[in-house]
């Protein structure tokens, strides 16, 4: 194992891989196959600029059933308004996780620029 990479073994603690994604809740336009003549039409109710993410935590540890942590976040419809996760909603949802938990634990997670601004900030 490379130098550094024991460190959850080491303390007891739970491996967490984080990961997020956002969702619009507009369909989106394609097009499709039809019989000649006949063009197929799908009716939507009403246009929706609303977004929806999700950060999600999958945590590890040896002879612990493996656990999925999650939230959600609906984002308002307002001019500027972030359309993402902030480092506060990932801060918040590290220390829920910690709870939850019960024992430290050791995040692996992207290079979002989110999770830099966060970096200063210790769970």
């Amino acid at each position: 194992m490379a130098p550094g990479k024991s460190l959850a073994a080491a303390c007891g603690g739970w491996i967490v891989f984080e990961d997020e994604a956002g969702f619009s809740m507009t369909p989106p336009r394609a097009r499709t196959w039809g019989r000649r003549g006949h063009t197929p039409v799908i009716r939507v109710r009403g246009r929706s600029r609303r977004r929806t993410s999700v950060a999600a935590l999958c945590c590890y540890k040896p002879g612990e059933p493996s656990r999925l942590i999650h939230r959600p976040r609906n984002h308002l419809l307002l001019q500027g308004a972030r359309k993402s996760f902030s480092w506060q909603d990932y801060r918040d949802l590290l220390v829920r996780a910690h709870i939850q938990l019960g024992g430290p634990i050791v995040v692996v997670w992207d290079n979002c620029e989110t999770h830099g601004a966060s970096s200063g900030a210790r769970v």
